[in-house]
């Protein structure tokens, strides 16, 4: 097996990590060093940007839409890489959501966020973007099937839009999907939780009501990534099916991808 690539400790990129090592079902493994996640690279530091570079990245995959990308700012430019950007629904997307998010009071916040509207918003959402961007999660493994590896695939937080296009890869791949999951709740790690920003510097606006409010929003819950899995099967009959007729997946493409992404 190939080693897997230590962890760097990264300054001004979130939720960095490869995926490679998960086991599948039929006894191979990912290979390391070609399938990676994080959160954006906008806020990159200039030796965050050295490491990224010495990875060989053949492309960086962007599902941030053009909201993150005014909030944020583009990803920083890493040589020789080719960066494709393929907007993706935000789970708790909407500007005047945000908005409420980022500058609402605790009254306000209670009446869209409150008594479980937060996490059903999230699980919601989770089913949307896989009923929904059946063409977007084709595009992203095809091209990892042909040419587009090594490769990172990011989002704002690295947890949401980047965690289900990875989880459809290690779908694809033949992941367990008990190992895809706890690769997903590894984002609630404290040094990958993206930080959640209020515009109001008061006691109020960062009070624990406030974060309790909030906290569905930034978790990594297993109940929303099995929610996706349950909407594949309800949907179309299994994963086998899902790839074929949903993501337009020949048996000889999905040869090509476990060639360069199994070992």
């Amino acid at each position: 097996m190939t080693q897997q690539i230590q962890e760097p400790e990264l300054t001004g990129v979130r939720n960095f990590r490869d995926v490679g090592g998960l086991p599948t079902s039929d006894g191979r493994r990912v290979r390391t060093g070609q399938l990676f996640r994080s959160g954006h690279l906008a806020h990159a530091t200039e030796t965050d940007a050295e490491f990224l570079a010495s990875l060989g990245l053949h492309t960086v995959f962007d599902f941030r839409n053009g909201a993150d990308h005014a909030l944020e700012g583009p990803d920083v430019e890493l040589p020789g890489v080719r960066n494709v950007n393929i907007p993706l629904s935000d789970p708790a997307d909407g500007r005047e959501f945000w908005r409420l998010v980022r500058e609402g009071d605790l009254d306000q916040l209670r009446t869209i966020l409150g008594d479980g509207k937060a996490a059903a918003r999230m699980t919601n959402s989770y089913r949307r973007i896989i009923e929904q961007r059946t063409a977007e999660h084709s595009r992203v493994v095809h091209a990892l099937a042909e040419d587009s590896v090594p490769a990172l695939l990011h989002c704002a937080a690295g947890k949401d839009r980047a965690g289900l296009s990875i989880a459809v890869t290690l779908l694809a791949l033949g992941v367990e999907r008990e190992a895809i999951v706890a690769d997903y709740l590894e984002s609630n790690a404290p040094h990958r939780r993206y930080r959640v920003h209020r515009s109001s510097a008061s006691d109020e606006a960062r009070s624990p009501e406030v974060m309790e409010l909030l906290a569905p929003l930034f978790d990594a819950r297993a109940e929303y990534l099995v929610a996706a899995f349950e909407t594949i099967d309800e949907t179309w009959g299994g994963v086998d099916p899902y790839l074929a007729e949903g993501l337009g997946l020949k048996p000889e493409t999905l040869g090509r991808l476990r060639e360069r992404l199994l070992e």
